[in-house]
């Protein structure tokens, strides 16, 4: 099991806590495995009654680890990430974010996954796949226009530009901004309250809030397809290369 992923578990809340501050959290396919196992777990295990993820110092998280990522490729449903994605879509009991500093590309959109989300007011958020030649996942080209509009996610994942808490908290991402000292006790107190409560009660109602989760699910493997087949791309490797070099990508020789 991987260290950069700590997980506890006192009085049915199961916390994850992504702690590898010095790459600003970006994960990596161990620490993505401990995350899916967990989700995973949290509906096996009949003391978890609610799950919360959180980050470390200023990143909740800067997304994936690019060097292990293109040394990891391919979607397939036994890679870690797209494990954690399916657990996301698809785990029962309630789940909870408290976004800390940075939260980029998997670190937004899990949160669309999430029944409730608590953000600091130093909270960012982005969403930069067209920046970097690929296109969203975790279901986002369908969960994020549902809850913002087409107009407005189109902003967010065309532009991918970042974006704070208040935004965030103003098109339906989060639930409530706080202080950066309170977040945890913020999220933690909302978990005390859903583990205190009647869970086969708790994961119907969830169930009734989720609705069409095939939908979801069908989205979700339409973009890995295609994602998968991007990460070879002329267009990806240039976004990939100026990313390493630090430097604008220069798309004008592409059609």
């Amino acid at each position: 099991m991987s260290n950069l992923v700590s997980v506890s578990l006192e009085d049915g809340i199961q916390k994850l806590t992504i702690n590898r501050p010095d790459k600003k959290n970006a994960l990596t396919q161990d620490m993505y495995s401990v995350l899916a196992d967990s989700l995973h777990k949290a509906d096996s295990d009949p003391a978890i009654r609610v799950t919360v993820i959180t980050g470390t110092q200023d990143s909740f998280t800067s997304g994936n680890d690019l060097m292990d990522f293109l040394q990891n490729p391919g979607q397939d449903d036994d890679k870690p990430v797209v494990r954690f994605l399916i657990a996301l879509a698809t785990i029962k009991k309630p789940l909870i974010a408290a976004v800390n500093g940075l939260a980029v590309g998997v670190g937004t959109t899990m949160l669309l996954h999430c029944d409730l989300v608590y953000a600091s007011d130093d909270a960012r958020l982005s969403l930069p796949f067209v920046n970097l030649a690929l296109v969203p996942e975790a279901a986002s080209s369908y969960l994020l226009p549902k809850m913002c509009g087409h107009q407005k996610a189109s902003e967010l994942l065309l532009l991918g530009e970042p974006f704070d808490a208040k935004t965030a908290a103003d098109i339906g991402i989060v639930n409530k901004v706080v202080a950066p000292e309170d977040l945890q006790e913020t999220a933690m107190d909302a978990a005390r309250k859903l583990a205190a409560k009647a869970p086969e009660a708790m994961r119907l109602s969830k169930a009734l809030l989720k609705g069409d989760t095939e939908k979801v699910a069908a989205v979700m493997k339409q973009e890995l397809e295609i994602f998968s087949s991007r990460l070879t791309s002329p267009e990806a490797r240039e976004a990939m290369q100026a990313f390493m070099e630090k430097r604008p990508a220069d798309f004008s020789k592409f059609a």
